[in-house]
């Protein structure tokens, strides 16, 4: 028989034969088995190339884009919507939910269960990555790859929860309801909504069932691990004839480069011969800097898969916005809507304590822009309820600080504020009803309904829910001791939640719409998970507001810019033959915020940095017994750089108790910059990160030419010191923060050194001083738009200011301390001074905040 002579209608025969041979052997075997239809060798051969051509077609679909190691087969073509059980369930329940995005978590759940190991090999051991965006859904993908892993054969599903009881509890409930619930009689629970992880009796009676599926939804804690892992141990042979799949829910939390659970999770993969792992994250930049060489971390070694942005969700570009990427055209930038409120420094202080010694008598305030958040989330609600329809819950975040102390204190005020309103709305205080008049009016020409195709509601309306609103609220203490937390499944609520760690990994603030956040957290990681204002919000798209310090708000457009370029990375290699093992995704840094804990970046490789528009300053000191000689080689090197100053550049004229030097050499600032040590808690002052940038932007034709200056002590309370050079000065004074010694170990932080005023000390300044950093920024780039400034301070020892909340420096030397200031100017637009700085997993040797370990020892005790 030629091939011609062979029809479509027999390929398609033979080929469903061959998927129902899938189900229960690999792709391989089933072709084997085809010759025992005493089919011809060409028919087998056009099958097989069928499913080869299937298997293509999903492993190249564009959405979601993904790169994968060389030669790793694609078995999966699909769910089979009259076989199958648990995808049809699945389908249909989302569907009852009016979910939206049906068919994209079917393309990608596809993907991701194609890139896994047949279940019938003998053995494997697969390790991939799938990374999602921050409340976009990640649950949900998760949940569609067991469901069609569990209707090709795997029998064992372990879902590894966070470390916070309430994440576990809450994706408990989720897996109930979408896969136990909705088969009866095929899962079977071995935790519950109520309960972790209990060793029950006889392990191999469990493995050895046939035709029911094991979950288990775990928390990423050592105890609760240790029994899993002795548990599974005592089910002998069993295991080797489970196909096992683990999700890993947060994986950049806990899983890399812990000593407690990262070794307990190498031993849980370990106990199985045919064992599928995959991390799911919104935030991979940990598991993108591993080393994939060590086999006991969990680089995705085998695949990473980039999920698309869903339609109607609101990331941190949506509300940030984001700098340009390379090639992007300025007309398709996505912008930040005007949904972002200050929150002034001034007011940060009665939001939060500033150490820990000061949080045990804090007591907040009701400040302003807390008051506005509230009411503007009483107002939001309002409106929803007016509206109708979408999520029926409603909450506003409060984040101050992860002092249970400081929640709890906030506690009285908030109702304090509540009962107030109420009382105001009942008695129809005029002049208080056209305040909210007014704050209605203003948010909603800020950001009109129409930009989201919603109707805006009118004033008078929402003045018709308030009150009942208002007695609705209430105010929510969550954290790690709280026995009130929030719970969405017994009805609608209406609630502000104060916290700090449960509330910004993993748990969702349903119906979030107003948040107040003023924790000041430079990871990456940490603080883009702590956006739990990142979601869904149907129905109110135009609504949400976020209360905000300028330098956070500044923080989360970089990471918008971030996550969007470190996408197009994957994208870019995901068409150029690359695998995980052979390119390493790049992340943009930022000189003041880390891409992820020191521990989990022992193998990240420096591109180059940037420090285009930033202040670097000292602002912590050693004054141990052991910090004279660090405080004396900083006086020397201090020394030696005026006196080559004073040499190589021009002297200014001084201005009182200043001396100023123009035109210095980018030599002598180098060579300062190579001997003066900036203390190891100022993480943007890295000796090789500063000489790096400088010399870069040098080769880039910029900062040829410096400006040094020295600044004193004006008002003539302390003692002169010789700089060298012909310059002497009065020190200034700059006391430490009011921590204790032992907290910090002999390390002082003055916060702030320089000021405004000092910024500008080598520019022509009409009128008062600038009053921003952006301001002085583009003073200097009309006046000197290529030359850097430095500044240096000689600060008295004691320093002994009788400022309010300030203790003496009490620094260990007779000479003098010196604090530095370095302020960069911003790269020209337009030329190749390029300003990114990236960061990479090291490949060379591939044949691939530090996690909070008291809070799994606190979960430790709720087990």
């Amino acid at each position: 028989m030629t091939v011609e002579e062979i029809s479509d209608e027999q390929v398609e025969q033979l080929y469903q034969v061959f998927l129902k041979f899938t189900e229960s052997m690999t792709p391989h075997d089933a072709v084997k088995n085809l010759r025992l239809f005493d089919a011809a060798e060409k028919t087998i051969e056009l099958v097989r190339a069928k499913h080869e051509a299937e298997s293509l077609r999903i492993r190249e679909l564009d959405e979601p884009p993904a790169v994968f190691l060389n030669g790793r087969p694609t078995w999966y073509t699909g769910p089979d919507m009259d076989k199958d059980k648990n995808w049809p369930a699945l389908v249909a329940s989302m569907r009852r939910k009016d979910f939206g995005n049906v068919e994209s978590v079917d393309e990608s759940s596809t993907k991701v269960v194609a890139l896994l190991d047949h279940p019938k090999q003998d053995e494997f051991r697969t390790r991939g990555l799938v990374v999602g965006f921050v409340q976009s859904g990640k649950t949900t993908n998760f949940t569609a790859v067991m469901a069609k892993a569990a209707d090709r054969g795997y029998k064992l599903f372990i879902v590894l929860s966070g470390i916070h009881n309430a994440l576990r509890r809450q994706t408990q409930i989720r897996l109930i309801k979408d896969l136990v619930d909705a088969n009866p009689g095929q899962w079977h629970q071995v935790t519950s909504e109520t309960q972790d992880f209990v060793p029950p009796p006889n392990p191999k009676a469990f493995f050895a069932a046939n035709g029911q599926f094991l979950l288990l939804v775990v928390k990423k804690n050592a105890t609760v691990l240790r029994k899993l892992n002795k548990w599974l141990g005592s089910a002998g042979e069993y295991l080797d004839k489970c196909p096992t799949l683990i999700i890993d829910d947060e994986a950049d939390q806990s899983t890399v480069a812990t000593k407690k659970i990262n070794p307990l999770l190498f031993d849980l993969l370990n106990k199985f011969p045919r064992v599928g792992y995959i991390g799911y994250t919104a935030t991979p930049f940990a598991n993108l800097l591993i080393n994939p060489s060590v086999e006991e971390d969990f680089y995705p070694r085998d695949f990473i898969v980039n999920l698309p942005q869903p339609k109607g969700y609101h990331g941190p570009e949506v509300l940030f916005g984001r700098d340009l990427l390379d090639g992007e055209d300025p007309e398709d930038l996505p912008g930040g809507w005007d949904m972002i409120r200050e929150v002034p420094e001034c007011e940060v202080k009665d939001l939060k304590p500033q150490n820990r010694k000061e949080a045990a008598d804090f007591e907040p305030a009701i400040t302003h822009s807390l008051r506005s958040a509230v009411e503007w989330f009483w107002l939001a609600t309002a409106a929803r309820r007016v509206r109708g329809g979408g999520n029926p819950h409603s909450s506003m975040l409060v984040h101050t600080t992860t002092e249970t102390r400081v929640h709890e204190a906030f506690k009285e005020p908030l109702l304090a504020l509540r009962d107030r309103t109420l009382r105001r709305l009942n008695a129809g205080d005029a002049v208080f009803v056209e305040r909210l008049r007014s704050t209605w009016e203003d948010e909603t020409s800020r950001v009109p309904a129409s930009d989201f195709k919603e109707v805006k509601v009118p004033f008078e309306s929402v003045l018709g829910k308030l009150p009942e609103v208002v007695r609705d609220t209430r105010v929510v203490i969550d954290n790690y001791r709280s026995k009130d937390r929030l719970n969405y499944e017994s009805g609608p609520v209406t609630a502000i939640a104060v916290g700090g760690s449960t509330l910004s990994r993993g748990l969702t603030l349903e119906g979030l719409i107003s948040s107040i956040f003023v924790r000041a957290v430079s990871a990456y990681d940490t603080l883009l998970q702590m956006g739990r204002w990142f979601g869904y919000r149907d129905h109110y798209a135009d609504l949400p507001r976020i209360w905000i310090t300028d330098e956070l708000e500044g923080w989360f457009k970089h990471l918008a810019t971030v996550e969007a370029d470190m996408r197009q990375d994957i994208n870019r290699y995901m068409t150029s033959n690359e695998t995980p093992l052979t390119f390493a995704v790049r992340l943009r840094s930022h000189p003041k915020m880390s891409i992820t804990s020191k521990a989990k970046m022992t193998s990240a490789v420096l591109a180059h940095a940037a420090y285009g528009g930033q202040l670097v300053e000292s602002r912590f000191f050693d004054v141990s017994d052991t910090g004279g000689d660090w405080l004396a080689r900083n006086a020397a090197a201090a020394r030696a750089l005026v006196g080559a100053a004073a040499k190589d550049g021009v002297r200014e004229e001084d201005r009182k108790q200043s001396a100023v030097f123009t035109d210095v050499p980018y030599g002598t600032v180098v060579d300062f910059l190579q001997t003066y040590e900036f203390h190891r808690e100022s993480s943007d002052g890295d000796r090789n990160r500063l000489v790096n940038y400088v010399s870069k932007r040098v080769r880039a034709g910029a900062l040829l030419r410096w400006s040094v200056a020295v600044i004193g002590n004006s008002r003539g309370e302390t003692a002169a010191c010789d700089m060298d050079g012909g310059v002497s000065v009065r020190m200034v004074k700059r006391a430490r923060l009011g921590q204790k010694d032992e907290d910090l170990g002999g390390v002082a932080d003055i916060k702030t050194l320089s000021s405004r005023r000092d910024e500008t000390i080598d520019l022509i300044v009409d009128g008062p001083v600038p009053g921003t950093h952006v301001e002085i920024l583009k003073l200097r780039q009309d006046q000197r738009p290529d030359q850097g400034l430095l500044l240096v301070y000689p600060i008295e020892p004691e320093s002994d200011t009788g400022t309010g909340g300030r203790r003496p420096l009490a620094a260990p030397t007779d000479d003098v301390v010196v604090g530095v200031s370095i302020l960069f100017p911003e790269p020209r637009p337009g030329s190749n001074d390029s300003d990114v700085e990236y960061w990479s997993a090291d490949l060379s040797n591939v044949a691939v905040e530090v996690e909070d370990d008291s809070v799994l020892e606190q979960d430790d005790e709720t087990v």
